[in-house]
């Protein structure tokens, strides 16, 4: 599956407001289908500047906000359009991935900024979870107990007795909305504005994008940080921590590990260059 093209910015818009894109990014196949069951590419070649782009969230709700704030008064006039792409791990480790999740799934915020939300490795294993614990439990371990808990959820008391498993799936079905689901399953998983690729985690040096992976796309670190994308492509991305945003020749990376440090990056890309706000 190749890149879906979209002809202009506008043909994402609800109204001008959120691109969770549910109807659009992903649709159901069988599973036996390896191609098919691939997370949407995103094209967009004509998307205007500045583009700002937002490293991992990680359930900082109030550092989301302030990012978006910046954003906006970066912008200046209220009447100036803009396209916001966040680079995925929206749940997980912080205090509350419940609200972080009702702000972007959001159909309208009402500030013109048209949003873009990519797909993280936590957002894709939150999914998974609540479709199959029993198989996905790896994700409780880096930090899914803190997303659960922020529905009201406290996982543990669920584990070591018959039935446990069964009661916090159903439990999870009555508390997280279906439109946090949709969201989750519909989250494409990278977009390419000419020669700049927004992505979370990297790619696959030297593999052309129609040939990348979901999993490294979500996933991958080495020989990605070392070695760049060995394309002709600038890659934008979060998932590898560091105290300071990371500006490479052919990568720039913007996770700030803010559920540690309490700094949410915000990235602006203009014609002439990047820098952080």
């Amino acid at each position: 599956m190749g890149a879906e093209t979209v002809s202009s910015v506008s043909d994402l818009a609800y109204d001008g407001s959120m691109k969770s894109l549910l109807s659009r990014i992903v649709r159901p196949v069988p599973a036996s289908d390896p191609e098919n069951t691939r997370r949407r590419r995103l094209r967009i070649d004509d998307m205007p500047f500045p583009i700002y782009a937002i490293g991992d969230v990680h359930g900082c709700y109030d550092e989301l906000i302030d990012a978006e704030r910046r954003v906006l008064a970066d912008l200046g006039s209220p009447d100036r359009e803009a396209t916001l792409i966040y680079l995925g791990d929206y749940v997980d480790r912080g205090p509350n991935s419940k609200a972080v999740l009702d702000h972007l799934a959001r159909r309208n915020h009402g500030d013109g900024l048209t949003r873009i939300a990519l797909c993280g490795n936590h957002d894709d294993a939150f999914l998974s979870f609540i479709n199959d614990p029993a198989n996905t439990m790896y994700w409780l371990d880096f930090g899914g107990d803190a997303t659960l808990r922020s529905y009201g959820i406290e996982p543990y008391q669920y584990f070591g007795r018959s039935g446990g498993l069964t009661e916090l799936k159903l439990r999870m079905k009555e508390v997280i909305p279906q439109e946090h689901v949709n969201f989750l399953q519909y989250l494409p998983i990278a977009l390419q504005v000419r020669s700049v690729v927004f992505v979370h985690a990297g790619v696959r040096p030297g593999v052309p994008m129609e040939r990348q992976s979901d999993e490294d796309l979500i996933w991958i670190r080495e020989p990605f940080l070392t070695e760049g994308p060995r394309l002709p492509l600038v890659v934008i991305h979060g998932h590898t921590a560091s105290q300071e945003p990371v500006f490479d020749e052919r990568r720039i990376c913007i996770d700030t590990c803010c559920y540690a440090t309490g700094r949410l990056a915000v990235l602006r890309l203009g014609p002439h260059g990047a820098h952080i706000l």
